[in-house]
């Protein structure tokens, strides 16, 4: 009898020894404080996290504002053109070594020889002064912007190749400043010579955001433009240039197959147009060859001159117009 009373007292024991034991486990972290312990701690990783997330909001934003005044400053100075003088035409061209006085006396010269091959010929005196003005402004300006276009078109072609220098040299760990030393003995005419012309600036001391606005002013190109918009953000504000440059290159390269399909698209057109504005004039010298005398009144006779002034005024409006319509800017 009194065992079996202790087993029961003792089951009892133990079972109430195990209820207070849960209890105390359930208990404790709110008795402890622990609980509140934790919840301070999440509160304060969740504040910490809020503001490490706040700052690099703000540091975003600083940088996007930054980026956002370079590209209005930079819009801003484009926006004011700088007046294109006939020396900036002569850099363009690659004659620096011409100074305008001699493309002067070289114009003057042009004219005087037209003119007298035109008072050669008897044609009218209105004829020789016509002739005057398109030798001696014409003409010229018209060899000047030829000159341009070509070294513009050779400076694209290696202009991309320029840019790859520099993505290499950055990602190798060498300074911009020595990514364009590198370009100026690797990189074939003309690009060569007008980086040469921004390394000598900054030697001198002209900070590299001028010396790319002045690069862009003596080639005047979208590509260079966005070139220098490029480069003068990112030693601004700050960035991967070579991550930036990179996809600048893209486009480039982009832009140019672009140019090119848009080319082969319109050759039949501007062949067909070469044709159409060409064909008067082969008529008339063909005719003039093998019958002199039934051209000659348009020579000879003011009814005639003011024939071919017409004429002469009609074909240059056609081929104006057939030039605008075939001519696609990209």
């Amino acid at each position: 009898m009194f065992d079996q009373e202790m087993l029961i007292y003792a089951a009892m024991g133990l079972g109430a020894l195990s209820v207070g034991a849960i209890i105390f486990m359930v208990l404790d972290p709110f008795l402890s404080g622990e609980r509140k312990v934790e919840k301070r701690k999440q509160v304060v990783a969740g504040g910490m996290k809020a503001k490490i997330a706040s700052r690099e909001g703000q540091v975003e934003q600083t940088r996007r504002k930054q980026v956002q005044d370079a590209v209005k400053e930079l819009e801003a100075k484009s926006k004011k053109q700088k007046k294109v003088t006939l020396r900036l035409l002569l850099q363009r061209a690659g004659l620096e070594n011409l100074k305008p006085k001699t493309f002067y006396m070289i114009s003057a010269m042009s004219g005087l020889i037209l003119g007298f091959m035109l008072l050669l010929f008897g044609l009218p005196i209105y004829f020789v002064a016509l002739g005057l003005f398109v030798g001696g402004v014409g003409l010229p300006r018209y060899v000047l912007s030829v000159l341009i276009k070509r070294r513009q078109k050779v400076f694209i072609s290696e202009f991309v190749n320029a840019i790859d220098i520099i993505i290499r040299g950055v990602k190798a760990g060498l300074p911009f400043n020595d990514c364009l030393q590198i370009i100026t003995t690797e990189v074939g005419e003309p690009v060569k010579s007008e980086f040469l012309n921004v390394v000598e600036q900054q030697r001198v001391g002209i900070p590299i955001e001028k010396a790319m606005s002045r690069l862009y002013e003596r080639v005047p190109l979208q590509e260079v433009n966005f070139f220098t918009i490029v480069v003068t953000i990112q030693l601004q504000v700050g960035g991967n240039i070579a991550e930036a440059l990179s996809n600048l290159v893209k486009v480039l390269r982009d832009r140019h197959k672009l140019k090119a399909k848009v080319q082969a698209v319109s050759m039949e057109a501007k062949a067909s147009a070469g044709i159409i504005g060409s064909l008067p004039l082969i008529v008339m010298g063909g005719v003039s060859f093998a019958n002199p005398d039934y051209m000659e009144i348009l020579w000879t006779h003011p009814t005639g001159h003011m024939i071919l002034a017409g004429s002469a005024l009609v074909m240059l409006t056609g081929v104006f117009v057939m030039r605008w319509m075939i001519n696609f800017k990209i």
